[in-house]
């Protein structure tokens, strides 16, 4: 006959041996029951285990991992794990006539989504990111109004390093913002980095009429060419992986020059892929290209915005030009 092996001792009965007994515990906190200081020694004990535990770990992680992305991720997973762990185990002792694990998940969730509406929100949106990715840490990232890159994630929110606002060309104004997790559900989310970690800028350069319009053109490209080669190359290499997610499709990644009219002169506007965190710097090193190049140009000029009068009968096109009003033939004035 072959004897079951005995069942496993529940979170209580364990509580109740390592404390010797409710009866044998002497009154600690006067006005409580032995039972309930049993729970309380046990509760005090598991915390205190956890966290040296948790604690243990890290300094294990800190030691053989250089890499503070992957400490950062190990510090938040711990944290959690140590969380939800000590929290089963104290509902197991505390809690004794609710025995499934399930039912009180059941009981918890139904109380806060009718209690804690937002928080639920919120914790579902951690699980989204953290199960879709929409973004990661590090990432530069726009949700709503707010832009920045992610530096961190927590289970009710996360936090961004502010970029834009009062500051020009996505550079950093060094505020912090944090936003709940449910904001990824119901705001647009724009990702400069992930998929395809390259930008498209323009820079308009706008000529006067005079102006060889042809020759700068020519010059821009060459300029534009010269400047973002490297770019473009690891673009044409980085758009090979990132079709294989999405559904992105470039003819050309090279720079481009487009001509238009404008009421001041002609407008040349420079096309060209940067990186996210590099488009100030891109700018000004083109312009200041640009700059040095026209001042070596005589038939080159910058336009703006002016006033000119127009003289047709004089400046227009031979065949285009209006014939003058005959003068009055009146007598002499005395």
């Amino acid at each position: 006959m072959v004897v079951p092996p005995p069942a496993a001792p529940s979170a209580l009965q364990v509580a109740d041996s390592v404390a010797g007994g409710a009866g044998s515990l002497p009154l600690v906190f006067p006005g409580l029951t032995p039972e309930t200081q049993t729970k309380l020694v046990f509760t005090l004990i598991l915390g205190l285990v956890l966290v040296l535990l948790r604690r243990a770990v890290l300094r294990i992680v800190d030691k053989r991992v250089e890499e503070p992305g992957l400490r950062y991720r190990w510090s938040k997973a711990s944290a959690y794990t140590a969380f939800v762990f000590g929290l089963l185990v104290v509902v197991q002792v505390w809690f004794t006539a609710i025995r499934s694990v399930g039912t009180f998940l059941g009981l918890l969730s139904a109380g806060l989504a009718i209690a804690l509406k937002d928080l639920v929100a919120d914790l579902a949106g951690w699980v989204f990111i953290l199960w879709r990715r929409p973004f990661d840490l590090g990432d530069r990232i726009q949700l709503g109004d707010h832009a920045g890159d992610v530096v961190d994630i927590r289970i009710f929110a996360f936090t961004i390093l502010e970029i834009g606002n009062w500051v020009e060309a996505d550079q950093s104004t060094g505020r912090v913002i944090h936003l709940p997790n449910a904001s990824v559900f119901t705001l647009p989310l724009a990702n400069y980095t992930a998929g395809f970690a390259y930008l498209w800028n323009e820079l308009p350069v706008l000529v006067t009429f005079e102006s060889d319009w042809r020759k700068t053109k020519a010059l821009l490209e060459r300029i534009a060419q010269e400047e973002t080669e490297s770019v473009s190359q690891e673009a044409e290499r980085a758009l090979k992986q990132t079709t294989k997610r999405f559904l992105i499709h470039y003819r050309k990644l090279t720079p481009a020059v487009y001509t238009a009219v404008r009421d001041s002169g002609v407008q040349l506007t420079i096309r060209y892929l940067c990186r996210p965190r590099e488009r100030r710097g891109t700018a000004q090193t083109l312009w200041e290209r640009i700059l040095v190049s026209f001042a070596e140009h005589p038939d080159i000029d910058f336009a703006y915005p002016t006033q000119r009068m127009f003289l047709n009968p004089v400046e227009g096109k031979e065949q285009a030009r209006a014939e003058l009003p005959p003068l009055s033939s009146g007598g002499d004035t005395p």
